[in-house]
């Protein structure tokens, strides 16, 4: 990792716990094959992350209490339609 990015990108994420984990899930985003958002001849995924994030191509949000309670409701609702389908199955099945 290099310092320079490192110390660029706690300019634009100033802490170091948010910091780390949008590095980390950006490199993994790069390290599963997606494009990087800038040119450079780095090869180390987690540089390319810190790099779009110094340039301020990259940053995070946090999510609402309303899209958090839509996301849990659509978890919900999927997994009673699995088990009724589930269930659905079994009785015919039986039958």
């Amino acid at each position: 990792m290099k310092n320079d990015y490192l110390y660029r990108a706690k300019q634009q994420i100033t802490d170091p716990q948010i910091l780390s984990i949008v590095a980390a899930r950006r490199a993994r985003q790069l390290a599963s094959g997606a494009r990087p958002m800038i040119k450079t001849d780095d090869q180390e995924f987690l540089d390319i992350a810190l790099l779009e994030i110094a340039e301020g191509l990259l940053g995070y949000e946090f999510p609402t209490a309303e899209e958090l309670a839509a996301e849990k409701t659509a978890a919900l609702e999927a997994e009673a339609a699995a088990f009724a389908e589930q269930s659905e199955a079994e009785t015919e099945a039986t039958e």
